[in-house]
């Protein structure tokens, strides 16, 4: 065995253990890498990654309760707003999941002329007797610049809850398994 000296030792143990977290980060994303938010108060949960960090959103629009984004890749965000409905209104009677991803694609493309919209898909799903519309959508910017958004949409207690996930669409592939996780993940209570 080689006789080292302590500094040498202490270098080589810190090698190992940076290449061990490397490759463990490369390994893929599982759910031991997403954190839980709830909000107790309007009744909803989501898992986001780790490393996305909360923004404050006392200036934001009417509606955005929760933002957070990435630390790292700063354009990709996610938000959750929350509009006022008819308590009796269920997603349902709001249409089918097409008709509502182009209800938000008509106030998408309406609010302003410096992005459009594009619907690729409108999915139901079922989670504990709930009923959530999955959404995607590919967003270009008045720069050209293209986005891709996921949505989940459901009803509670007399409320309209979107959760919103964006990236640019030249990270889309990286990040699709992740993002379908994330807005998979959200549920409200």
């Amino acid at each position: 065995m080689l006789n080292l000296a302590p500094p040498f030792k202490s270098l080589c143990l810190l090698l190992i253990l940076g290449l061990s977290l490397a490759l463990t980060a490369c390994a893929g994303i599982g759910l031991a890498s997403l954190q839980r938010y709830a909000d107790t108060k309007d009744g909803y949960e989501f898992l986001y990654p780790n490393g996305w960090i909360a923004v404050d959103v006392k200036n934001a629009s009417p509606g955005v309760d929760v933002v957070y984004r990435d630390l790292i890749e700063r354009s990709e965000n996610l938000s959750v707003i929350i509009s006022e409905i008819a308590s009796n209104k269920s997603l349902q009677d709001l249409g089918s999941p097409t008709d509502v991803g182009y209800r938000f694609l008509k106030k998408i493309n309406g609010e302003s002329s410096d992005r459009q919209a594009e619907l690729i898909s409108a999915e139901e799903r079922e989670n504990q007797g709930r009923t959530y519309y999955n959404l995607e959508y590919r967003v270009t910017l008045a720069n050209q610049a293209q986005r891709h958004d996921l949505a989940s949409v459901t009803t509670n207690r007399g409320k309209l809850i979107t959760f919103n996930l964006s990236t640019t669409e030249e990270r889309w592939p990286k990040v699709h398994d992740l993002f379908e996780t994330v807005a998979s993940s959200f549920s409200v209570y």
